[in-house]
C-alpha cells in the first residue's frame, strides 16, 4: 500500500517505521524539506521524502501526524490531493491543564473531515505516547495493545485495521466518526491521569467478564447488604 505521511515529528516517525517494515511504501511530507529527508533516511526501506502536497497525492492512505489546529489548516490546503484517500487522524486536542480544546465544538477528526470532504477520515492511534508506538511490537503482559478505531466507511476502516495489525496491535471497532470526540476526550482524561496524577489509567476498567455486571462479582452481596 502507498501511505502518505503529513508531518515529520515523533508520531510520523514511529508509525511510518512500522509500516515500512510491513512492506508498505511511505512518502514522508513536511514543509521543511531537510527534516523530511532526514526522517525518510532514518526510517529507511521504502520511505522517501516529499513535500506535503506530494505526500498527500502519493498515498492511498494518508496519516495526518500534525498538531491540533495546524492539521485542519494543512488538510484544507491539500483537500484536492486528499480526495478519495483514507485520512487517518492521530491528533489529541489537549491543552494546558489537560483540557479538551474542542469542548463545546466539533472534535478534531470532524474538523479534518470538513476541511477535506472528499477524504474518508478515520480516528486512530491517539491514545498512546509515541514511545509506545516505537515498541516492536507494543505488547504488555503478553497482550497486544488494543487500538480503538472510529470511522464511517467500511473499506477505509478495513485499511486502517490492517495498519494497526502491521504495528503489532489489535484493532478495536469503536463506532462511527461521530464517536471520535469520545475517543479524544478519553485521551484527555487518560493523559491527565497518567501525567498529572501518576495514576494507572488501565486499572480503571474491570476485566471484560465483569464489565456489564452480569457475572457474580465477589463481595457484591456484602456491599449491597452494607448499603453501598
Amino acid at each position: 500500500m502507498r501511505i502518505g505521511v503529513l508531518g515529520t515529528g515523533n508520531m510520523a516517525d514511529a508509525l511510518a517505521t512500522h509500516w515500512v517494515r510491513a512492506g508498505h511504501e511511505v512518502a514522508v511530507g513536511g514543509r521543511d524539506a531537510a527534516r523530511a529527508e532526514r526522517l525518510a533516511r532514518r526510517i529507511g526501506g521504502a520511505a522517501e521524502p516529499a513535500g506535503l502536497r506530494a505526500a498527500a497525492a502519493f498515498g492511498e492512505v494518508v496519516l495526518a501526524a500534525l498538531p491540533f489546529g495546524a492539521g485542519e489548516e494543512v488538510v484544507r490546503e491539500l483537500r484536492a490531493e486528499l480526495d478519495g484517500t483514507v485520512l487517518v487522524d492521530c491528533s489529541n486536542p489537549v491543552g494546558p491543564g489537560f483540557r479538551l480544546l474542542t469542548d463545546g465544538g466539533p472534535p478534531a477528526a470532524r474538523r479534518l473531515a470538513a476541511a477535506a470532504p472528499g477524504a474518508e477520515v478515520v480516528k486512530a492511534f491517539n491514545l498512546c505516547h509515541e514511545d509506545v508506538w516505537r515498541m516492536r511490537p507494543p505488547v504488555f503482559d503478553g497482550r497486544p495493545l488494543a487500538v480503538p478505531v472510529c470511522g464511517d466507511d467500511p473499506a477505509a476502516l478495513a485499511r486502517v485495521h490492517g495498519l494497526v495489525r502491521d504495528a503489532g496491535c489489535l484493532p478495536v471497532a469503536a463506532g462511527g466518526l461521530d464517536r471520535a470526540g469520545l475517543l479524544e476526550a478519553t485521551a484527555a482524561l487518560f493523559i491527565g491521569l497518567w501525567v498529572g496524577e501518576g495514576a494507572d489509567a488501565q486499572a480503571i476498567a474491570p476485566p471484560l467478564a465483569y464489565a456489564t455486571g452480569e457475572p457474580a462479582v465477589p463481595g457484591a452481596a456484602t456491599g449491597a447488604a452494607d448499603g453501598r
